[in-house]
């Protein structure tokens, strides 16, 4: 019922994967931004950056992204579940955890032992085993909360 697939095997076409994974995350004055990063995104199984789509009988219902840097101030900590997303209807099914346990695993793959998020969620999070490591500084300057996972 439920698919993940790397944006660059969508058999739906690649720019649609460019575009939804925008319509989440961008704006009007970003999309050469994401179309330059998803386009030279990995298809390898140690390569980053890899994005992800989520798809339910060939609908795309989500996303996510496996980065090394998610707009933060904390370079050095990598890699980091960006961008995820559930569509609104789609909600309340685990869907997102099912998204995160699949970067997870292809972070563990890599041979990653952590992986970390940032977010300004409360409570969300911590339902799947992340726990709060400390704060960093988005690209505007505000403070942001650093989770972490072991794997």
């Amino acid at each position: 019922m439920y698919l993940i697939v790397n944006m660059k095997d969508y058999s739906g076409g690649f720019e649609k994967a460019i575009k939804y994974y925008h319509s989440k995350w961008g704006s009007d004055k970003n999309y050469s931004f994401f179309y330059d990063a998803i386009s030279h995104s990995s298809n390898s199984p140690t390569g980053l950056p890899r994005f992800y789509l989520l798809l339910k009988q060939e609908k795309i219902i989500g996303c996510c992204g496996l980065v090394t840097n998610d707009f933060i101030s904390r370079h050095d900590l990598y890699p980091w579940l960006a961008g995820i997303f559930i569509e609104e209807e789609e909600r309340g099914h685990a869907l997102g955890n099912m998204l995160m346990e699949y970067a997870e695993k292809e972070a563990k793959k890599a041979g990653f032992t952590h992986i970390y998020l940032t977010t300004d969620h409360d409570g969300y999070y911590e339902k799947y085993g992340w726990n709060r490591i400390e704060d960093g500084f988005e690209l505007s300057g505000e403070l942001t909360k650093i989770y972490m996972k072991s794997l």
